[in-house]
């Protein structure tokens, strides 16, 4: 089980980057959350198997088709695996 906290930077609020998120996550069995932050990017927590995780990560660098991803950035997360995944 991997957990990793990422923030996702860009045009990357209001194009339904949390909602495409979840759908992502869900396909490949993660849990976690995407939420918005007040700088205007999201953060990402997502736990699951290593390979899986790794996939969404990749994901999270281009997104939906409307964002524009400018930064990605990821690191290990040590908290509760969370169940299901949500939009906060």
């Amino acid at each position: 089980m991997l957990c990793q906290r990422c923030t996702v930077s860009g045009h990357v609020q209001g194009v339904f980057f949390r909602a495409s998120t979840r759908h992502e996550a869900e396909q490949l069995g993660i849990s976690g959350y995407a939420r918005n932050l007040g700088n205007g990017s999201v953060e990402v927590l997502a736990c699951g198997a290593k390979n899986s995780v790794e996939e969404l990560c990749t994901w999270l660098a281009k997104g939906p088709p409307h964002a524009r991803v400018t930064n990605v950035n990821c690191a290990p997360a040590d908290c509760e695996t969370p169940a299901g995944f949500s939009v906060e």
